[in-house]
């Protein structure tokens, strides 16, 4: 693994320099989606967003009122990483793991340069450490090094995201823009506490894939291996009928994960081990300030106890 500062330097050159260019400076659409910060309180309009709906004042009026936030130029964010046993997987120019390291430290590197605060915490199975909320240089370094020093994690049991969530809502108190970085693979059960946390932080969802994941080429005999548990199988990828099941599977993943992500309110944002970072950054980027641009209410779905 490169030393923190070699890391730094490449993205700085490779991935910093080229997001300058095409964002031109407006990172507003790639970090903020309604604010942070509490401004005022307003009657509901028809094209509001339901989620800013404020109950108690509404009860109080018997009209609907809506809060409104404003953007905070120091704001806190949190990376909330996954490095659970999934992420050690890659088939074309890249770990998921390596992937994860770069975006959360591109991510952080861009917060810091305006004078914001960064947190992680890092996740193997359990929440392995946490690194609380500081700024600067010295902060992403100090982040670069920890996942670095990390080792391959290699457990007897699947993952469960929600040690992480719950962990997370414990410990974020103050508003902030929380980074979800994970496969998302994971027993079920997290969606309700992803749904509590983007009660009160701006949550972005940040899921890795490897293009093996969704699709199985026919190239014979394979020994599979599940990464959180070690269980192996040998599978014949001649049989179309085991390709299209698999590809059938990995369809029905994808609609199930959108769901909880639509379900939470949140934005997610797909990188993959064969894909470009910096042009998927920037069509997240263009789809987050279209969405800015033309609100819409929706009916946001409570995941039930």
């Amino acid at each position: 693994m490169q030393k923190p500062e070699l890391v730094l330097q490449r993205l700085d050159w490779t991935v910093i320099r080229r997001l300058d260019g095409l964002l031109q400076g407006d990172y507003r659409t790639l970090f903020y989606g309604n604010g942070l910060d509490l401004a005022e309180l307003r009657e509901y309009q028809y094209d509001d967003d339901v989620r800013f709906i404020d109950w108690n004042v509404t009860a109080r009026l018997q009209v609907p009122y809506v809060r409104q936030y404003t953007e905070d130029r120091e704001i806190t964010a949190w990376f909330l990483l996954d490095l659970s046993p999934s992420v050690d997987f890659g088939t074309v120019k890249t770990l998921k793991r390596n992937l994860l390291i770069d975006f959360a430290s591109l991510l952080a590197r861009l917060l810091t340069r305006r004078g914001n605060r960064i947190g992680v915490v890092l996740f193997d199975g359990q929440v392995d450490r946490i690194i609380h909320p500081g700024g600067g240089k010295l902060q992403v370094l100090q982040m670069i090094k920890a996942l670095s020093d990390q080792p391959e994690t290699r457990v007897s049991h699947e993952t469960d995201l929600t040690i992480l969530l719950n962990r997370a809502n414990r410990l974020i108190k103050r508003r902030s823009l929380v980074f979800l970085v994970s496969d998302f693979i994971s027993v079920p059960g997290w969606e309700k506490l992803l749904w509590l946390l983007t009660q009160r932080h701006e949550v972005l969802a940040i899921r890795l894939i490897d293009p093996r994941e969704i699709e199985i080429p026919d190239i014979g005999d394979l020994f599979m291996e599940d990464a959180e548990t070690g269980e192996q199988l040998l599978i014949d990828s001649h049989d179309p009928g085991f390709r299209q099941r698999f590809s059938a599977a990995a369809r029905e993943r994808e609609v199930h994960l959108s769901a909880i992500f639509k379900h939470a309110g949140i934005d997610s944002l797909r990188l993959s081990t064969d894909g470009d970072m910096v042009n998927e950054i920037i069509n997240f980027a263009g789809l987050r300030k279209k969405k800015r641009q033309f609100p819409a209410a929706s009916n946001i779905t409570k995941f039930s106890s």
